[in-house]
């Protein structure tokens, strides 16, 4: 097996025409792990010392590895997964099935190696239940005395979509779907839905979305930084461009009063994070109308997926989401 270290951002374009292709060859497959947004999270909020490792055998890449090296707060040094954390909901290494084993070895040799950045401890956030990362990887950490661990970290609730809308509605409990119902109805009158669709436009939706999202809560208010600001817009263009940007927004007589900004890839919508006017509107429900039929779009477009994300909100249990369960791996020398 070939190793080779990146250390530049660049890297994310060297490697771009077997990145992708590599990531539908392993047990982790998400958006968050795709070229495009490991590169996007990287330039905007990125800090320390990038280490990007791959593995090849022969002339075909079976591994990468994207890790930085970042001083935490008690002056240690860190390894953490490029994307860790607050905005990557899932994270992992990319490694061909059957060969993961190998990998994981690679990443240990590389750690013990003097080309790597002096560290202290290990921190792999957003790791899905069934992931190797969790047992192989944890117990090969062991293995080198280095205090290997796994803690639960948070939930995505996920609604498996069936064939039609009112299928899904017929899994809910009686009183949740009697209410949706009546909110659909009384909404279907008075509002419309309508998407991102222009490139020109984009910067002025998502500026739309982010002032929505701040006045839904005070913790959105204070998360949205400028540098978050940034982040946002940038990977809101990316995501365009790639064509996995869903951008909604419910209207009521011409005034946006509700938005989802979520992504949509390969057989999956990812509800990304949302805003709305809490006072403007709020009889209409108009969050709630929104999600509900973007719900009933991704059953007629043929997903069978809905991914609520992080977080374990009353509503998204409502609408149906069962609970995948991420977990941290740490450990220490």
């Amino acid at each position: 097996m070939q190793i080779q270290t990146y250390t530049t951002l660049d890297a994310f374009d060297q490697l771009a025409p077997d990145w992708n292709r590599l990531l539908e060859k392993s047990s982790s497959k998400t958006l968050f792990l795709t070229a495009e947004w490991q590169k996007t999270w990287w330039r905007e909020l990125g800090v320390g010392d990038l280490r990007i490792l791959t593995m090849r055998e022969g002339d075909e890449l079976v591994g990468i590895a994207p890790l930085f090296f970042e001083t935490n707060a008690m002056g240690g040094v860190e390894v953490a997964l490029v994307g860790c954390k607050e905005v990557s909901d899932y994270l992992d290494f990319i490694f061909a099935h059957g060969h993961e084993q190998t990998c994981f070895q690679a990443v240990i040799d590389y750690l013990k190696s003097a080309e790597a950045p002096h560290w202290h401890t290990i921190g792999l956030c957003n790791i899905v239940e069934h992931s190797p990362t969790l047992s192989v990887f944890c117990d090969l950490l062991g293995a080198e005395g280095w205090n290997a661990a796994t803690t639960f970290e948070d939930v995505c609730p996920v609604i498996t979509l069936p064939e039609s809308f009112d299928a899904y509605l017929a899994t809910l409990e009686g009183k949740e779907r009697r209410e949706l119902q009546r909110k659909l109805r009384r909404a279907g009158e008075d509002s419309a839905i309508t998407f991102a669709t222009s490139a020109d436009a984009l910067d002025k939706d998502v500026d739309d979305f982010l002032a929505l999202m701040k006045a839904s809560m005070v913790s959105k208010t204070s998360f949205m930084t400028p540098r978050m600001e940034r982040f946002f817009h940038a990977a809101s263009r990316v995501m365009f461009d790639a064509g996995w940007l869903q951008l909604a927004f419910l209207e009521v007589g011409g005034v946006r009063a509700a938005a989802y900004l979520n992504f949509v890839w390969q057989d999956a919508v990812l509800v990304y994070n949302s805003g709305l006017d809490p006072q403007k509107f709020a009889y209409l429900s108009p969050g709630q109308v929104l999600i509900a039929r973007l719900i009933e779009k991704a059953i007629s477009d043929k997903r069978h997926v809905f991914d609520f994300l992080q977080g374990n909100e009353d509503y998204k249990y409502k609408l149906g989401g069962k609970d995948v369960k991420l977990f941290t791996l740490s450990a220490r020398k």
